[in-house]
């Protein structure tokens, strides 16, 4: 109980750093969105200073000392009010987070937990039959994988997948003509239009997976209490699950822990390049629009999630391994 005490302590510490940080960060970036604003308007001539006020009005600009707007901030963190969207003016920014996030999480949530999985177990096969096909074959393949960004494989993707054969949508969640809903022609789209993005974040996180957990399993085979589960006459695959693996998949859940935490931030690059209307998608409209309020929600989200998945991770650690407790 002291350890998770104490490690939920710290994450309430380094929350608060990171919300400060939040709020510090945007106000710190040259111009705002009254600037962008009065620049469009100012090519029909000069903008008198009473039009500027009424901008940052309409625009909920904050106003006052910094100490007095990251009070106010503290209160809109905690009572989850980020006000309105400067770049979707007049809707709020918990409404567009709620429109983006679903996509995300159904698009790299998924993908994420599924490379970490198939990875981790040909990882464990690769290890436990190292010197064989059966090693060097998802080896390579998954370093050469590895080695290729994620942009480069959406556009590989995109241009051989999309234009030269056809065969999937090269942008956009669904088609031009479906309306959003829960029937099962529109999961169907959704999912056709997901499988490009989605095989990018897969090919391209896959081959670090396998290559970590192959690295840990190689070094806990040769311990003692493997040799002696072996010695005592278990099954292979209870020795190579039960006891090599379990140790050493610690590594690989941080990495894991990290990985899922990042989810709710989306695959920026990925969703760019086939425009999936995703949290990534919508933080470079906010970041590129000066959109503060925006800006702040979702990088404390991503703040948020990263912590707190570090946390379970913590806390996974001290059950599997209870040494870590010390």
């Amino acid at each position: 109980m002291r350890y998770i005490l104490r490690k939920f302590g710290l994450l309430l510490l380094t929350l608060w750093a990171a919300v400060t940080l939040n709020y510090a960060l945007p106000r710190l970036m040259p111009g705002s969105p009254a600037d962008a604003a009065v620049a469009k308007l100012s090519q029909n001539g000069p903008v008198a200073p009473s039009t500027r006020a009424a901008i940052e009005a309409q625009l909920g600009v904050p106003s006052g000392s910094w100490w007095h707007q990251y009070v106010q901030y503290l209160n809109t963190v905690v009572h989850l009010r980020f006000g309105v969207s400067y770049t979707f003016f007049p809707q709020s920014v918990s409404s567009m987070v709620g429109q983006a996030l679903p996509w995300t999480l159904m698009l790299v949530g998924l993908v994420t937990v599924l490379a970490f999985v198939v990875g981790s177990l040909i990882g464990v096969a690769a290890a436990w039959r190292r010197g064989t096909w059966l090693d060097s074959l998802p080896t390579l393949s998954g370093a050469f994988l590895a080695a290729f960004p994620y942009f480069w494989t959406a556009l590989l993707l995109v241009f051989f997948a999309g234009y030269v054969l056809g065969w999937f949508p090269t942008s956009g969640a669904y088609s031009a003509d479906a309306v959003p809903n829960f029937s099962a022609g529109f999961v169907r789209d959704s999912l056709y239009h997901a499988v490009l993005p989605a095989l990018t974040i897969l090919v391209t996180s896959l081959g670090g997976w396998i290559l970590g957990m192959r690295n840990s399993m190689i070094g806990t085979i040769g311990e003692d209490y493997v040799t002696f589960a072996e010695a005592n006459g278990l099954r292979g695959r209870t020795v190579a699950l039960r006891y090599a693996a379990r140790n050493a998949l610690l590594p690989n859940l941080t990495g894991f822990g990290m990985a899922l935490g990042g989810v709710v931030g989306g695959s920026l690059l990925v969703e760019q390049v086939f425009n999936y209307p995703g949290v990534g998608h919508l933080l470079y409209s906010a970041v590129t629009n000066h959109d503060y309020p925006l800006m702040q929600a979702l990088f404390l989200m991503i703040t948020v999630c990263v912590l707190v998945a570090n946390f379970i991770v913590d806390v996974l650690y001290g059950v599997l391994d209870p040494r870590t407790r010390r």
